[in-house]
């Protein structure tokens, strides 16, 4: 994955708007595609890589690698290696990821219910034009 530029405006924004709001600031450490549904798939409990990778669709090997050091890096994560042969690997929450399960559970029912709503204007918007033929 490539690195951006310290300086560049993308960059520069980001420091900025992550030091100005404490809720852009956490957005941003679980943000992107894959993230959020990681720690999702660990909330009960240690998984190997290979159990996560099975849980989630469309997920390449490369793209888990990197979200999951990321969100270890960030401290959401903690890794656990086995000395053993073949070497085994587990990850799990960590207690101030534990924190975030009400709250992705109630993203969750709001998404739910969203959805819902624009899916329910879209097929009522659909049926007017189509009255209006």
């Amino acid at each position: 994955m490539a690195k951006r530029k310290e300086n560049s405006t993308n960059s520069i924004n980001e420091l900025y708007i992550t030091q100005e709001c404490d809720l852009t600031y956490a957005v941003c450490k679980i943000g992107g595609r894959w993230k959020l549904l990681i720690l999702c798939k660990l909330e009960d409990g240690k998984l190997r890589f290979s159990e996560i990778r099975k849980r989630i669709n469309g997920i390449t090997e490369r793209m888990l690698t990197l979200q999951l050091r990321e969100i270890e890096k960030e401290g959401l994560v903690k890794r656990t290696v086995y000395a053993e042969v073949p070497p085994r690997v587990d990850y799990e929450l960590t207690e101030i990821a534990k924190e975030l399960i009400p709250i992705w559970k109630q993203l969750d029912k709001w998404g739910k219910k969203h959805r819902e709503l624009i899916q329910g204007e879209v097929i009522t918007v659909d049926c007017v034009q189509q009255d209006l033929n």
